[in-house]
């Protein structure tokens, strides 16, 4: 029986946080909301028997970057997978997927995702991996506490051993199906993390996306163990999520409903929601004069920011950069950073 392997994928450029965040220093390295979340994400699982070293997958420029954050965290990496160039989930998930023993069950987690209780994540990871060990492929769906544009949804099916099988899964909604969504009580939010054993996610590549797995074989290295660097052919790859390449086109596919304070941090407006306020509702961080403000985020990163009468606003000034979006509109800050130059999207 193989060990349980978390895989934490540190890729992307972390745009919908830009200007702090950048392809060259993204979210997940970031400390916005009291200790970066790489870190936090390498140390989730640590202690929970059957465990073994953690895969990281991520770009050649951030290597360095997730090796010091595990020194920091005390968490023992198997293997450091360097991408030539990032090509979504799939790709990166299936090569993790070739590194280890078949049986191994595999924890797929993003670097930058935020969970409050992080004991009855772990309690639904352990019901997971049981799960995995009997050869289904395991997602885990947030239970929804808004109707979210910015999220995907998973709709429940029938129920299945503690868990319920995934009736479909949905693109991010428009406003009026979101709501649609929120209401009927059978959509979770797609949250990305995913368990499943090696072998069976091989199985479904190979059934469902033969020339994915194909090209990962071939990008692989004979050395897999500590820096493992993929040979160039790894960009050739088509880019697609595993959502696309696997969990939409398996029968095997199973949702565990979670209450854990999920949240991906992806936008400037959901760090306001996780970050303290101040009595009129403000997160005011750094050198910040403001007057009849409420409801504000207001970052300022090197020099003095004055911010009076507004409401509702996103305000972040680096030496780079200075970002000012209404928080209801902070799903534009991609489209913002794509076109200043920062044209990496996550």
């Amino acid at each position: 029986m193989g060990i349980v392997r978390p895989v934490v994928l540190s890729g992307g450029s972390g745009t919908r946080l830009w200007p702090v965040s950048t392809s060259s220093r993204p979210k997940q390295f970031l400390d916005l909301l009291g200790e970066p979340m790489i870190e936090a994400t390498l140390g989730r699982l640590r202690g929970m028997e059957g465990v073994g070293p953690v895969t990281v997958v991520t770009g050649g420029d951030h290597a360095q970057a997730v090796e010091e954050a595990a020194r920091r965290a005390s968490i023992d990496l198997g293997a450091v997978v360097v991408e030539p160039a990032g090509r979504n989930t799939g790709p990166a998930v299936v090569v993790a997927a070739l590194l280890g023993d078949p049986d191994d069950v595999l924890v797929i987690v993003p670097a930058d995702h935020r969970i409050a209780d992080v004991e009855a994540f772990r309690a639904a990871v352990e019901r997971a991996v049981g799960l995995a060990r009997d050869g289904a492929l395991v997602t885990f769906g947030a239970r929804p506490t808004r109707p979210d544009t910015g999220y995907g949804y998973i709709e429940q099916g029938e129920p299945f051993d503690g868990a319920f099988q995934v009736a479909r899964f949905k693109e991010k909604p428009d406003e009026e199906e979101a709501s649609r969504l929120f209401a009927d009580g059978r959509h979770l939010w797609n949250s990305g993390m995913f368990v499943f054993t090696a072998r069976r996610l091989l199985e479904e590549a190979a059934l469902h996306e033969p020339a994915l797995l194909e090209g990962a074989k071939a990008a692989l290295p004979e050395e897999r163990t500590g820096r493992v660097v993929l040979s160039g052919s790894f960009a050739t790859i088509a880019p697609i999520s595993i959502d696309h390449a696997v969990m939409e086109k398996t029968a095997g596919a199973v949702v565990i409903p979670i209450d854990v304070g999920w949240t991906d941090v992806g936008s400037w407006e959901s760090v306001w929601e996780l970050s303290e306020h101040d009595s009129s509702g403000n997160v005011l961080i750094g050198d910040v004069t403001a007057i009849d403000v409420t409801g504000c985020y207001v970052l300022a990163g090197s020099r003095k920011v004055a911010v009076a009468g507004v409401e509702g606003v996103i305000v972040v000034e680096t030496p780079e950069a200075v970002l000012v979006v209404g928080r209801s509109q902070a799903q534009l800050v991609r489209d913002l950073a794509q076109e200043a130059g920062e044209d990496r999207p996550d």
